[in-house]
Order: structure tokens, then sequence, then C-alpha cells
């Protein structure tokens, strides 16, 4: 028994096992720590793609919704209608005002035409006016001199001279009516000026109406996927109010936030693996894109400011843009926000 006893406890098989165990843990020790030494790592990433908000340009009810949450659309479909009932009955009634305006034109250009036959009346009248006072002006000096041979009476005489003032007196009424008439043509190319002006405002007016109208139909400006709606059909909406939003389902890249400590290893074209944590089998390669020149501290709404208060040191995490190599092979699994493992050589 005791020889037993003694040769259970000298066996090797136990000292096996333990080495066996020691051997294995230090090989995997040692690859953990050669890949911790060799390789940057991440897990403070994920999948980025293009998300494009959509927003009416003009309030009013939704008329009708042409897609359903997560639809697929491309470029130029249409995706809401609004309500224009509103919208086009303002226009009618701007295009009859502008109606109105051409209206106005005409008129005002008939009475600058007609303004302008009167100048030229008015001149014509100078003309004939001229030639009376020379004539007055004629008899007058031709009834002096037979007045001083004695050869016609005082009366005569009188009645010349009148004759002379009263042309020399149609002259100069003459004279203002065409003043008058000069100035009168001014005012009304003014008037037709004012009246081309008024007719351009409205026509920018009802341009602009009809580029509301336009705005009453929502179409996609680009290719993707619908988020979830939050509208329904009758919902009266503002300006502005974001309806729902299209992901881009063929653009995707990665962004990982690296420590300032592990910036050494990155630089636009390195290489990198990366993991999505929702296929863990599934092994894919990216670029490095480019490092942003801030850390991301400095983009939050509220940024540390290291001067005030007791300084504690933390260490900064600076954004890096991926691009995914062969990207058209993994669109169909890739999801904006999805959690990203990076593994980076920093070799």
């Amino acid at each position: 028994m005791e020889n037993a006893t003694e040769k259970k406890k000298g066996s090797p098989v136990k000292f096996i096992v333990v080495g066996a165990v020691l051997i294995i843990g230090g090989y995997f020790g040692f690859q953990k720590v050669n890949f911790s030494l060799t390789h940057e790592t991440t897990d403070n990433a994920q999948v980025e793609t293009q998300i494009t908000p959509i927003l009416p340009r003009v309030a009013g009810y939704v008329k009708t919704i042409a897609v359903k949450d997560y639809d697929s659309v491309k470029a130029g479909d249409l995706l809401v209608e609004l309500d224009d009932a509103e919208l086009q009955q303002q226009l009618e009634e701007m295009q009859a005002d502008f109606t109105q305006a051409a209206v106005d034109i005409v008129n005002a250009k008939a009475a600058l035409n007609n303004a302008i036959v009167s100048l030229k009346i008015n001149k014509g009248n100078i003309d004939i006016s001229n030639l009376r006072k020379q004539k007055a002006n004629d008899d007058l000096k031709r009834d002096q001199s037979l007045y001083t041979s004695e050869a016609i009476t005082k009366k005569q005489l009188d009645d010349t001279k009148f004759a002379a003032e009263n042309a020399a007196k149609i002259l100069d009424n003459s004279v203002i009516d065409l003043t008058a008439a000069e100035s009168k043509i001014a005012v009304l190319k003014a008037n037709v000026s004012k009246a081309e002006a008024v007719m351009a405002v409205k026509q920018s007016h009802i341009n602009q109406q009809k580029l509301k109208l336009s705005y009453t139909k929502i179409y996609a400006p680009q290719a993707g996927k619908i988020g979830k709606k939050t509208i329904s059909e009758g919902q009266f909406v503002q300006a502005g109010t974001p309806l729902f939003s299209i992901v881009n389902d063929s653009t995707y890249w990665v962004v990982g936030n690296f420590k300032e400590s592990q910036l050494y290893a990155l630089f636009p074209g390195k290489k990198v693996t990366i993991r999505i944590d929702a296929y863990p089998d599934l092994n894919v390669t990216g670029t490095v894109a480019s490092l942003s020149e801030a850390t991301g501290a400095k983009f939050a709404l509220l940024p540390p400011d290291n001067s005030s208060g007791n300084f504690v040191k933390v260490t900064q995490r600076v954004p890096v843009k991926i691009w995914i190599d062969n990207v058209a092979q993994y669109k169909n699994i890739l999801r904006a926000g999805l959690s990203i493992y990076i593994v980076a050589n920093n070799k």
C-alpha cells in the first residue's frame, strides 16, 4: 500500500497538465501582449453615411404621402404633396392684378402719345405766332411812316399798334403752353416708367408664387431609403419642419475616435482592419481618408475650458475618417450607426 501511494504521489500527469496549461496560457498571453504592442485599436467607432432631412419650403396641409417607412427611393421621386388650393387662388388674383397693371401701362403710353402730339401742335402754333408777330411789327412800322406823312388817321395807327401787341402776347402764351407741354411729357414719361416698374414687381410676385406652388411637391434630392416618417395626411406642417430623412444606401464610411496617443500610427492612405459587431465573422479592410484638425471635445456644444477651475488631464480623442474598401460588396448589410472595432498596425 505504501508503494502504491508513493507511486501515485510521484505521478507526472498533473505536472504535464499544469505545464501544458502554463505553456498555452503563456503563448496566448504573449500573442495578446505582442498584438497590443504592434497594433492600435479602438471600439469607439461607427458606420457613417449621408443623411438628408426632408423639409418643406412652404407651409400647408399634407395632401398625399407617396412613400412608407424605410422605402427605397430614387433621386427625383415624388415624396410628399401639400395642398396648393390656397396658393393657386392667390396666383389667380395676382395674375388678374397683373392684367390691370398692363392696362395701366397702355393708358399711360396713350396719354404720353397725346401729349407728344399736343407738343407738336404747340410748336406749330409758336411758328404761326412768330409769323403773325413779324407781320404785325412790319405793319406797325409802315403805318407809323404813313401816319408821319399824314396818310392815315391816328385811329388806324392805334389799331396797328394793338394788333402788334396782341400778336406778341399770343406768342408769349404759345411759349408758355410749350413749356407746360414739355413738363407734362416729362411727368407722363415718369408715369409710364412707374407703371412698367409696377408691372415688373407684379410679375416678380407671380414668379415667386409659382415657385411656392412648385414647392408643394417635395421630391427626393438623392437616392436612398426613407427613415421613419413623422407626418400623416391632413396634418399641417410649417416651412422647415422635418418630415423624415433619406439615408444614402450606397456611400458608407467609418469614423473612428482614436486616442491622441495613437495618432502616430495613422495617416491618410493607411490600411486598417474593420470588424463589424453585427457581423463578427466578416473581415473588412479600410483606408484612412483623413484625420480631423480638432479633437472631438472641440466640437462639443460646451467645449471644456482648461483655463478655469482645477485642471485634470484627460486623454483626448480625434475623429479619423476611414473609407471602406469595396464598399459596394457590403452595402446591403451596412447600416449607419453600426458599432465598429478598428485595428491598425503601428509599424
